[in-house]
């Protein structure tokens, strides 16, 4: 059963939504990126007046705009910090590149965080089953544009033409590596057509590399291309740390050194694993 949304936890949503709306050019705008959030409803939200407003709802809109779900305390990890940084240099310079790292290594929380503090950044989670169709309408609502009655190429056209009125643009594609063939080369005209004026980050694990790697190698189409333009490269992110897990642990109120080396030997450096551990160990000391 979930627990009520309170009222603290009500004002941190209505706080990062209003500074959402504002990266993505309003509240009318903001309502076409969320899914099944209306501008009324956003209106209310940002306005406090939450009487009609259920937790589900408040749920939904924390969840689409980046706020964990509970009150986790994150620190910057060494991975955080890289991240941020790849990030911040590839949206200045309009650079398409792949970054990979380990499950649970912390990217998608890093992606997130940066699309909520920085203005032109469009995050997206991919999703196997999708076509390119399906691919280029997730985008355009994501940039506040509806996709209802345009075809496949009317899509692209509108999504470049707003590429090129935007001040460096990013795209960030969190779990690329799910992305079908067929997608993934949509890549290559689209690089054509928005290299200079927007820049692409492919964020996935090391199959990512594997997939570009026996793509290139067995000649499959479109994939010497796009190896190409990502800089024939995967930038590695390194493992999480030791130091790391002590800093979260410590953030998140396990302070005992015994415990805390319990969690880093358990946690085959998976922050999911240490944050799912932290909580398993202040439930047992809450309960005495």
């Amino acid at each position: 059963m979930e627990t009520r949304v309170t009222e603290i936890r009500k004002r941190d949503i209505q706080n990062a939504l209003a500074d959402y709306c504002a990266r993505y050019g309003g509240q009318s705008k903001a309502s076409k990126i969320l899914d099944g959030v209306s501008s009324g409803t956003i209106s209310q939200m940002v306005n406090g007046n939450w009487e009609n407003i259920s937790d589900e709802m408040w749920r939904k809109v924390a969840s689409q705009i980046g706020l964990e779900a509970d009150k986790w305390n994150a620190v910057e990890t060494q991975n955080y910090a890289r991240l941020m940084q790849v990030l911040s240099d590839a949206q200045e310079n309009t650079l398409w590149m792949a970054i990979t790292g380990s499950a649970g290594s912390g990217k998608t929380f890093a992606c997130k965080q940066y699309s909520r503090d920085h203005q032109n950044v469009f995050y997206v989670s991919c999703d196997p089953d999708w076509n390119k169709r399906e691919f280029f309408a997730v985008l355009l609502r994501k940039i506040g544009k509806e996709p209802s009655g345009l075809t496949l190429i009317q899509m692209k056209q509108k999504l470049v033409l707003q590429m090129h009125c935007l001040d460096c643009p990013i795209i960030i594609l969190d779990e690329a590596d799910k992305m079908s063939d067929k997608v993934l080369n949509s890549f290559i005209t689209l690089y054509n057509d928005i290299q200079y004026d927007c820049s692409v980050i492919m964020i996935a694990t090391e199959f990512l590399f594997k997939r570009f790697d026996a793509g290139v190698r067995y000649n499959k189409q479109g994939f010497n291309e796009l190896w190409s333009r990502i800089g024939r490269k995967c930038v590695p992110l390194k493992g999480v740390t030791q130091e790391d897990i002590v800093e979260i642990c410590r953030a998140n109120g396990v302070e005992d050194p015994k415990e805390i080396d319990n969690i880093i030997n358990d946690c085959e450096g998976d922050l999911r694993r240490v944050q799912r551990k932290v909580h398993a160990y202040l439930k047992k000391q809450q309960r005495g």
